[in-house]
């Protein structure tokens, strides 16, 4: 009840003195004057103190704030200005010190409630935050309704403070601030479509506003990509150069680009803004461990242990800087809490297996591994590493099928979520709250493992009715209908997800479903798009380099797989099989067939790299061996269009021209066959 009461209050003050926004001067600059004799060298560097704050350099309307209280220390709006700049630099602590000091040396603690309200908030005390807004006179209410906003949907109530926002905004629809707050508020609670409205305009209301500015560098970064969003980081820290929230994206988003001497320099700037901020250690532990200098990596990551450890990203990085030294139980620890947090992050399972196995704890490795290894599409690391579970546990009869199936293709049909809750649970779960979409979108992924899948496109369009500016509804809708074979439709839905977040995983799921429903031109505009933002993208860079050499450009495709070589190693068969195939097809047969004979040492059961090898050789003229390898690779996948296709060329070149054109015939039967003219052509040229 007193929040409620609380909350009560909040809404009468905007109601009824909304006109005084969050731009509001918190003060009369000239009703309070210095009492001492640099009383001129004071007033004159609080007003600019104020013009500085005014314009977005919050850095240095600090300086100029301290530099006031240095001429005259007892001037309690000096204090007061200082308390303003720490607010605007997100320094909660230092602001409520300030402000108490303001308040001893005469300033009216009545005019300051709103400014107590959000340093509370800063420092994490969203009651305490609601109290004193609540307490806010007047004049200030706009600014007080804005903290208690932000301080509701801290308290897990979004939607309350959503309402307090919009009505404060239909009275001033001009309030860049509140704009931004709503955007921030919509974001964290998954409404980014709403949150790209709502920073639209508050960037256009307050173009000096740095949190708006982040945001929106933030939500672009989501919807267009890592480049896009940089000239939004930009333009913040042009008003700022020291302003962390946009340094710490900046550096984050120019490491994903590759830029990475910019962004240890952003990261540097950003600890002389906090010094000895976690978040900029994390960043450049991140930035060392990928330079192969991982005990410095070590070292900065344990700066981060007290404020950062249970962030995903700083766990995922402790497990692996703890596995490459050996120390398999910490790595577990990491692994492990990571799996948990994240219970549907597959790569996280396949490295807490890999670490416990390593361990020698073959059945905790195997308890890891199952979800992942279960999965139709199961990669085939994750499927070795439970082969060699088996093997450790002495129950070899268990770990033959497993490896066999590492060496095969992934079978089509994955389901594309897994939940241990049972589809009947799920469901009425999402009866009980059908305004939930996690419990709904849960609903979804049961009845799908269930088979149902009617029954799960019905949850995913209800989701996309409750919030139709999430991703992730539009994501579950597209999922839903790939599992049913409707591509072009789910190509559909992934391309609305798409238009709100343009991530890797909606990438991946827009160019599937774009390529199996025909539409190659539109998946291969999407993926070039997406590199063209997230150039370091190896997911993507794999697709162009596979279309690359689908389309007979060579060139192209050893420069983006010789890329990838480097980030990846020589360990990858599928990789090299690939390279084997873009310099065969470059002329370069002899290159072609090293790295294909390293792939298939790698692999003698991948088709893929076994049709690699024997197409090397044919192309070299050793056609009796390429057949060989041909009808091993036709043997292990017998549905693969091309690999009867090279098959069949094999067997018209030795003269078994029955035998050619039948394998011929069995690869244009498949619709999806791209090399139909000169199949065609090769299966006339037999019956002649």
């Amino acid at each position: 009840m007193p929040e409620r009461r609380t909350m009560y209050r909040i809404a009468l003050v905007a109601s009824g003195a909304v006109a005084a926004v969050a731009g509001a001067c918190v003060f009369a600059f000239g009703a309070i004057t210095p009492a001492h004799a640099d009383a001129g060298n004071a007033r004159g560097e609080l007003t600019q103190s104020l013009t500085l704050l005014d314009a977005g350099n919050y850095s240095a309307a600090r300086l100029h704030a301290q530099r006031a209280i240095k001429a005259d220390p007892n001037w309690g709006l000096a204090h007061a200005v200082l308390a303003r700049a720490y607010l605007a630099l997100g320094d909660g602590t230092s602001a409520e010190g300030e402000l108490d000091r303001a308040r001893d040396d005469g300033f009216d603690r009545g005019r300051a409630h709103q400014l107590y309200a959000h340093a509370a908030l800063l420092e994490g005390d969203p009651d305490r935050a609601l109290a004193e807004a609540a307490k806010a006179q007047p004049r200030f209410a706009g600014y007080a309704v804005r903290v208690a906003a932000l301080a509701l949907a801290a308290k897990g109530h979004s939607p309350e403070g959503e309402a307090l926002l919009d009505r404060l905004l239909d009275a001033n629809p001009e309030g860049g601030a509140g704009w931004a707050d709503l955007g921030r508020i919509r974001f964290a609670a998954g409404n980014v479509a709403g949150a790209i409205d709502a920073t639209t305009r508050a960037v256009a209301a307050s173009p000096n506003n740095l949190a708006a500015l982040t945001l929106r560098g933030e939500l672009v970064r989501a919807q267009y990509g890592l480049v896009a969003a940089l000239p939004w980081f930009e333009a913040a820290l042009s008003r700022d150069a020291y302003y962390y929230d946009a340094l710490i994206d900046y550096a984050a988003t120019l490491g994903d680009v590759g830029r990475y001497q910019d962004m240890l320099a952003a990261t540097r700037k950003a600890l002389d803004a906090r010094p000895d901020d976690a978040r900029a250690y994390y960043l450049q532990a991140v930035l060392a461990a990928r330079a192969g200098q991982y005990d410095l990596a070590r070292t900065l990551l344990t700066r981060t242990a007290n404020t950062l450890g249970d962030v995903p990203g700083v766990r995922l990085l402790g497990g692996m800087l703890a596995y490459q030294a050996g120390a398999y139980q910490q790595a577990i620890d990491q692994w492990s809490a990571l799996a948990n947090q994240q219970p549907m992050n597959l790569t996280a399972k396949r490295l807490l297996g890999l670490a416990t196995l390593r361990a020698g704890d073959a059945r905790g490795a195997l308890a890891a591994l199952r979800p992942a290894a279960l999965r139709g599409d199961a990669d085939s690391y994750t499927l070795t590493l439970v082969a060699r579970a088996f093997e450790q546990s002495g129950e070899r009869a268990w770990a033959a099928p497993y490896l066999d199936r590492s060496f095969w293709p992934a079978r089509p049909g994955a389901a594309p979520f897994g939940t241990d809750d049972t589809p009947a649970a799920l469901t009425a779960t999402a009866a009980a709250q059908p305004n939930e979409p996690v419990a709904r979108l849960s609903a979804v992924r049961g009845l799908l493992e269930a088979g149902n899948q009617n029954g799960a496109l019905g949850e995913a369009q209800a989701i996309t009715r409750i919030l139709p500016g999430a991703p992730a509804a539009w994501l579950a809708l597209g999922d839903t209908l790939a599992a049913m074979g409707r591509f072009a439709d789910a190509a559909r839905a992934y391309t609305r997800a798409a238009d709100i977040r343009f991530d890797e995983p909606t990438m991946l799921r827009m160019v599937d479903a774009l390529d199996r429903a025909g539409q190659r031109p539109a998946a291969l505009d999407a993926l070039t798009k997406f590199l063209s933002q997230n150039p370091q993208s190896i997911a993507a860079q794999r697709i162009a380099a596979h279309w690359q050499i689908a389309g007979g450009q060579y060139d192209d495709a050893i420069d983006t797989l010789e890329g990838l070589r480097q980030q990846l190693g020589d360990g990858d068969s599928a990789l090299l099989a690939e390279l084997a195939f873009a310099y065969t097809g470059d002329g370069d047969a002899d290159t072609g067939r090293s790295y294909a004979k390293a792939a298939y040492a790698l692999a003698p059961m991948n088709p893929a790299a076994t049709d690699a090898y024997g197409w090397a050789l044919y192309q070299l003229g050793k056609t009796d061996l390429a057949l060989q390898l041909f009808q091993k690779a036709v043997a292990i996948a017998p549905g693969d269009a091309t690999l009867r296709w090279h098959l069949g060329q094999a067997l018209g070149d030795l003269n078994r021209s029955g035998e050619a054109a039948a394998q011929i015939r069995a690869a244009l039967a498949d619709p999806g066959f791209t090399d139909r003219t000169a199949a065609t052509a090769a299966l006339k040229a037999l019956s002649t």
